[in-house]
């Protein structure tokens, strides 16, 4: 299964709020967990989290993602 990254979210605590309401809503996004290296609990990078869905979910997930963060403050690039 190919995923997508349909939003990059810099603040940590908004990116769990994100993946949840995925989940909630029959999405499917990639747990950064099951990418994670041995001893490294966190891969929050500068750039921030990726949420990552996969392709056949990317457009429905995308509209609900850009509408969490509206409705958050936040900006996804």
């Amino acid at each position: 299964m190919d995923f997508m990254t349909i939003a990059q979210v810099r603040d940590e605590s908004v990116a769990r709020v994100i993946l949840v309401a995925l989940r909630a809503h029959g999405f499917h996004p990639l747990d950064h967990a099951d990418g994670a290296l041995p001893g490294v609990p966190n891969l929050f990078g500068p750039d921030g989290l990726g949420i990552n869905v996969p392709e056949s979910e990317v457009s429905d997930a995308t509209v609900l993602v850009e509408q969490l963060l509206k409705d958050m403050g936040q900006t996804g690039s």
